[in-house]
């Protein structure tokens, strides 16, 4: 009898979380940074991405998501909050919401509050000065790079005559020359290229491996958990072990050279310098210097998807694939040549969209993802923290302007919004732009434009001006002030 009891006691003791009755579901929220929709679930066949194509077939690739702001810090905190950047106040890469809006309650710091466990590794929040801390993570960690190899010998060098890079003048002096050594130690001008580094020695490949202890470790203990990877990669510099590279000759990458004419019927407001920095001449395109960066944005994106799958083989290995929501994203596109525009902040379909595939299992009691479906309906970051907290059950701040996917994730024919919204600083001053499932309109400080996503998917024809357009472009405006004071004024 005793043994019996001690059999049954026994099997008990590994029934899988997704079977306990009033158990609630793990998420593991995995946000990119800088990447575009050059991934193979976004419609990009010339990357290889295993892991992004291991989630879509098992969750719900959204198609049509879109960004709120196309820089780092306002996207997060936008999205992180469910809230319109003109409700965060954060506009720039410098501000902090509790000084701009205090009181404001995040994402983390709710699911904390309702007893889960949250964790977070690498860029979740824009910077360590941005992130909220103890108040939304128990546990909260940063990694850098180790040294690269081609550095070594030229650092230890260099401190023989000047002393530690890490003290007074040296380090100023380090500074100027690291910046000069190779294409790789760039930084943001930028640099790119094979890094000599095997993965675990990446911030990237350390952020995973953190990730992975943690759930082979049971760091969350009896709670349910909501853990954060904050990807660095593809952001500047474009570096990455020397493997990644390889899989991408610059000869065989395939684009559209821009097209000088775009810019005489479309408002210049729109574009931005950055080329400047990646060292292009406005106008003219550089095959060569072109597919090198290319080359290297397409390491990077391969290097972290290797990344994400140990996270995917650590939720298996551990008995948490079947508990646990799994959202892969980024906070914002990214522009790599098109229109001569390089880097962010720019209102172009490449800048604004985003990959976005979510993975409910059957836990959720408000439903789950088919496996292998997708949507083309519209969606927005701002949509995705009322979502987790209704599949979670968690109640959400009154405050939160997103709208729950939840609908869509349980029908893949459901509607999606029908607008989705993006605005960029110019100066003191915004350009506003709403999409629908067929328009892109913005409307800039000088200037306007209307593309028609579904016949000029790439933006290159600015039908603002066409006389046959006339109604369409004064019913954008329209729907562009009423989305636009909505935004502002729905929050508290």
């Amino acid at each position: 009898m005793q043994r019996i009891l001690l059999a049954v006691l026994f099997s008990f003791a590994f029934i899988p979380a997704a079977q306990c009755e009033n158990a609630k579901p793990n998420v593991l929220f995995i946000v990119c940074d800088d990447l575009n929709t050059h991934v193979s679930t976004s419609g990009y066949s010339r990357i290889k991405t295993p892991a992004f194509d291991h989630l879509a077939e098992e969750g719900m690739t959204f198609r049509r998501a879109y960004c709120q702001y196309p820089v780092c810090g306002p996207s997060r905190a936008s999205f992180l909050h469910g809230l319109y950047p003109q409700s965060t106040g954060i506009l720039d890469n410098k501000s902090d919401i509790r000084d701009v809006r205090p009181g404001t309650v995040s994402m983390p710091q709710r699911f904390k509050e309702s007893g889960y466990w949250t964790g977070a590794v690498g860029k979740v929040f824009h910077n360590p000065g941005a992130d909220p801390g103890k108040v939304a993570w128990n546990e909260v960690l940063r990694f850098e790079n180790d040294e690269m190899p081609l550095v070594t010998p030229i650092r230890e060098k260099f401190e023989t005559e000047h002393g530690s890079v890490e003290q007074g003048r040296a380090r100023r002096l380090w500074r100027q020359k690291y910046a000069t050594i190779a294409t790789q130690t760039r930084g943001q001008q930028p640099g790119y290229g094979p890094s000599g580094l095997r993965d675990d020695q990446h911030k990237d490949g350390r952020n995973a491996r953190q990730i992975v202890s943690w759930l082979e470790n049971k760091s969350n203990g009896e709670q349910p958990f909501f853990m954060a990877c904050g990807i660095q990669k593809p952001h500047v510099p474009f570096l990455a072990p020397a493997k990644y590279f390889d899989m991408y000759p610059p000869a065989s990458l395939r684009f559209k050279p821009a097209v000088p004419e775009f810019w005489q019927q479309a408002p210049r407001i729109a574009m931005v310098k950055r080329y400047e920095g990646f060292g292009f001449e406005f106008g003219v395109e550089n095959d060569a210097l072109r597919r090198d960066y290319m080359q290297a944005y397409h390491a990077c994106i391969s290097f972290i998807d290797a990344q994400i799958g140990l996270l995917f083989d650590a939720l298996k290995r551990t008995g948490h694939w079947d508990d646990t929501i799994v959202v892969l994203t980024s906070d914002h596109g990214y522009q790599l040549g098109e229109h001569f525009m390089w880097g962010k902040v720019t209102l172009f379909e490449v800048c604004d969209r985003v990959p976005l595939v979510v993975r409910v299992p059957s836990i959720s009691k408000t439903g789950q993802t088919v496996a292998g479906s997708s949507s083309e309906g519209l969606v927005e970051l701002v949509d995705l923290f009322p979502t987790l907290a209704e599949l979670c059950n968690v109640t959400p701040p009154d405050d939160v302007q997103g709208r729950s996917l939840v609908p869509m994730l349980n029908d893949a024919t459901a509607a999606g919004k029908q607008f989705a919204y993006t605005v960029v600083s110019r100066g003191s001053a915004l350009g506003r732009a709403i999409r629908t499932s067929r328009w892109r309109y913005t409307k800039w400080p000088a200037g306007e434009e209307l593309y028609d996503l579904q016949k000029d998917p790439t933006e290159q024809k600015n039908l603002v001006n066409v006389k046959q357009h006339a109604d369409t472009v004064d019913a954008m405006r329209e729907h562009l002030v009423q989305v636009e004071a909505r935004a502002a004024s729905e929050g508290r």
